[in-house]
């Protein structure tokens, strides 16, 4: 029997990324599903960045409908009754306690493990694996997001294609939306950039190239871990609020938004630069052509994960826009000579755009990650 409520727990480890994956499957299993849905959170005071109503002194309140409590280091609440499914997100260790009292319920709750998003082939082996419990009468399951078919997905909520055709098709909202975050309307001929990364030395270098090159670029850096690179390039420091000019180059600083706006954001621009998780499955919704900072990790595993991604983002593509993007997405990683990358793959922009629509729709062609994950309880219950 499909599940009619949820626990989620999520540790918050780079402050936004973790908690923006859970906040954004919670709200989706709650407004478009219907299900009551309980959230636990190590970290409130991060997760109050991109859920700018919640209060992180409360150990205990709703928002958007959805139960959030604060997960304590130590001395998990007693006498909680676990959900019809509990969520362990990114691998989190649910406390004991809770752990027993799972075990003791007299139909078990369905368990997932929701592991990090990746494009290598090994996930599609490993996803809904059962783990049996060691010492309790409990299963958990992995599943891995991913871009196959065979894989579990990536989340999108019910109307947000339809929401973000309309959006960018209605210029009138897009000034709304720029002047309400402070910034100009579009002009003909610039180039309108998000800059979402993490410490990135390439950052300065893409920078300078496009102060120094012929079309006018306008960068709206949320505020976050790349600021410092792009500070060290305009000799001054940087806060949310500024805006700084270098040839060609408009620089604007963004403070944080919510989901929504971000994903505003994203609509808005002609080149999303994101990082991550959650910010590169947005710019996927956004059909718009997106440069993935991934997250650094030793003996360059990461990059192995990003081939793997690009391998499937430019399957089908002409052999030199398929190269030039690729090459951009590895000198942007590498600390590689990003100008000469993005000499080369700038020509493919209005190519690259209708690729990215063609891309999302392929994505949500055998359902979102809520609604496989759905489908795979029912099938496990």
């Amino acid at each position: 029997m499909p599940p009619r409520s949820w626990d989620i727990f999520c540790t918050v480890i780079d402050n936004y990324g973790d908690i923006g994956v859970a906040w954004r499957l919670a709200r989706r299993l709650a407004h478009d599903h219907g299900h009551a849905v309980r959230l636990w959170v190590d970290d409130l005071a991060s997760f109050g960045h991109i859920a700018p109503g919640l209060d992180p002194a409360l150990p205990r309140q709703t928002l958007a409908g959805i139960d959030i409590r604060r997960w304590p280091p130590s001395g998990f609440p007693a006498g909680i009754v676990p959900a019809d499914a509990v969520i362990e997100a990114f691998g989190c260790r649910l406390p004991d306690s809770f752990e027993a009292a799972m075990a003791a319920q007299a139909v078990k709750p369905a368990w997932i493990n929701l592991e990090y998003l990746s494009a290598e082939d090994w996930t599609l082996s490993h996803h809904k694996l059962p783990s049996p419990h060691p010492r309790l009468p409990l299963t958990k399951h992995f599943f891995f997001p991913g871009f196959d078919a065979a894989s579990g997905g990536l989340i999108c909520e019910d109307g947000l294609m339809a929401a973000r055709a309309a959006w960018q098709a209605d210029d009138a909202a897009q000034n709304d939306y720029w002047l309400r975050r402070g910034l100009p309307p579009r002009i003909p001929g610039d180039l309108r950039v998000s800059l979402f990364a993490y410490r990135n030395p390439a950052a300065a270098t893409l920078l300078r190239a496009w102060a120094d090159g012929p079309q006018p670029v306008r960068c709206l850096a949320p505020e976050g871990k790349v600021l410092p690179d792009v500070a060290g390039l305009l000799g001054r420091a940087l806060k949310a609020g500024d805006h700084a000019r270098l040839g060609n180059l408009d620089v604007h600083v963004l403070p944080l938004s919510d989901q929504d706006d971000y994903d505003r954001l994203l609509w808005g621009c002609d080149l999303n630069c994101v990082r991550g998780e959650d910010s590169l499955v947005r710019s996927q919704w956004a059909a718009r052509p997106m440069l993935w900072h991934i997250y650094p990790q030793d003996d360059d595993a990461h990059i192995a994960k990003l081939d793997a991604f690009l391998n499937q983002y430019c399957a089908g593509l002409p052999a030199e826009m398929a190269a030039a993007l690729q090459a951009l997405n590895l000198a942007w990683n590498r600390d590689g000579d990003i100008a000469a990358a993005w000499r080369e793959a700038a020509p493919w922009l209005p190519a690259w755009r209708e690729h990215a629509s063609n891309w999302q729709q392929r994505l949500l062609k055998d359902g979102d990650l809520a609604t496989r994950l759905l489908h795979f309880i029912a099938e496990i219950g």
